[in-house]
């Protein structure tokens, strides 16, 4: 099911090896799926980013208008719904970059009741692998749990030392806590 990803990034991160799921790309139809866990994933940010749904009752989903797109890639996790058996989404990855000198997460979610089962990290390390980095990940100063999981992920598949952490400046909002940047070296 995952082939891209090495076992000893398995082991480094620390999951079970078979976890029920499986990543795909996603489709030029399939992007109506991403914007709708989009939304789940802008609540879960809410709170840190003081964010609230615009007069729709939607959260903004700007980043998506621009795929699909010859410079980026999304990818759907799918498991069998526990209802209907039928594959249901579990989360998603939305990339860009892959034109460019570095990879980037715009994206990334895992639905609540798959998470703490290993699946967001397996996830991240096949969505990883799919592309030669190097590669950049973005998180929320107050995003504590992002901060924990992803230097887990760079540690695994980067390898320890061999990526690095800065926090900047978010330009759009001064007041705003730094974003920290791990960059694969």
């Amino acid at each position: 099911m995952f082939p891209l990803v090495t076992p000893e990034a398995q082991s480094n991160a620390g999951f079970e090896p078979e976890i029920g799921f499986s990543v795909r790309e996603v489709m030029d139809e399939q992007w109506p799926i991403v914007a709708w866990l989009w939304q789940s994933y802008r609540h879960d940010l809410a709170l840190v980013v003081n964010g609230l749904p615009y007069a729709d009752g939607r959260y903004q989903t700007a980043v998506l208008n621009e795929y699909p797109m010859a410079d980026g890639a999304g990818y759907l996790a799918w498991r069998p719904h526990p209802k209907s058996g039928e594959d249901a989404p579990i989360g998603f990855a939305v990339i860009k970059g892959l034109k460019g000198e570095r990879r980037s997460i715009e994206g990334f979610w895992v639905a609540p009741v798959a998470r703490r089962e290993g699946v967001g990290t397996k996830f991240a390390l096949d969505m990883l692998s799919r592309h030669d980095g190097p590669w950049t990940i973005v998180f929320q100063h107050d995003n504590v749990g992002a901060g924990v999981f992803w230097r887990k992920v760079a540690d695994a598949f980067f390898g320890p030392g061999r990526w690095s952490e800065d926090q900047r400046e978010v330009s759009a909002l001064p007041t705003a806590p730094p974003d920290h940047f791990i960059q694969s070296i």
